[in-house]
């Protein structure tokens, strides 16, 4: 079944504004870092000079230009995400400036509660506090298992019907055979992760979300869900 979400459940979402001011408040600090380590860094500045700075192509804005013509254009988009991942702050400016090309308004989610959660299945029940009954239905199936990967970006109508969603990261960005190669290297050395997010290809796995999601939708717009 495909994902369903109210109006009254998207309305409880902060607008882009409300979610970049929220990220150096004292209550979201407060909440655990990523798998339960450490502290949040405030990275509300950074954030917000990101979103300042990202710009689309005139090629990735015309297409935008033209979903919102359609009869079922993507009018709302239900944001699921925590600034402690990078691939959030990879795509939370792209998904910013995406919501403004189509005219459509981008409602954010924090995905955890207090608690960070490291179910691969998350539920209210374990966490109550959380948007657990949105993540569960956006969850990403990896190496034969369901994970709740972040970001979320969903795409609805205007009348709330589910059009599509783009889960964690661009296919062209295989982001865990890297990882997984490259082990030894990011444990002796946590500057050279540092690095790989500092270099070019940040940008290019940046450029290569959006790519992702606008042929998705104009795929969905020809085509129909498959």
């Amino acid at each position: 079944m495909p994902p369903v979400v109210t109006e009254a459940r998207f309305r409880e979402g902060r607008t882009i504004e409300e979610y970049l001011a929220f990220i150096g408040t004292p209550e979201n600090l407060a909440r655990q870092n990523s798998g339960g380590v450490g502290s949040r860094l405030d990275r509300s500045a950074e954030l917000r000079t990101a979103c300042d700075a990202c710009e689309l192509t005139e090629d990735q804005h015309a297409a935008l230009e033209w979903l919102a013509a359609q009869p079922e254009a993507p009018a709302r988009i239900l944001a699921i995400v925590e600034e402690w991942s990078s691939d959030c702050r990879r795509d939370i400016p792209s998904i910013a400036r995406i919501a403004e090309a189509l005219g459509a308004e981008l409602h954010v989610f924090t995905r955890d509660g207090a608690q960070f959660s490291d179910a691969h299945v998350p539920s209210l029940a374990d966490s109550p506090d959380s948007n657990a009954d949105l993540t569960v239905q956006f969850l990403n199936e990896k190496r034969g298992e369901q994970w709740q990967s972040i970001p979320v970006f969903a795409f609805f109508t205007a009348e709330m019907r589910y059009l599509y969603h783009y889960s964690e990261m661009p296919s062209v960005f295989d982001k865990d055979r890297i990882v997984t190669n490259q082990d030894a290297v990011f444990h002796d050395d946590p500057a050279a992760w540092t690095s790989l997010l500092g270099s070019p290809f940040f940008r290019v796995w940046q450029c290569a979300a959006v790519d992702e999601m606008v042929s998705a939708l104009h795929r969905v717009a020809l085509l129909g869900q498959a």
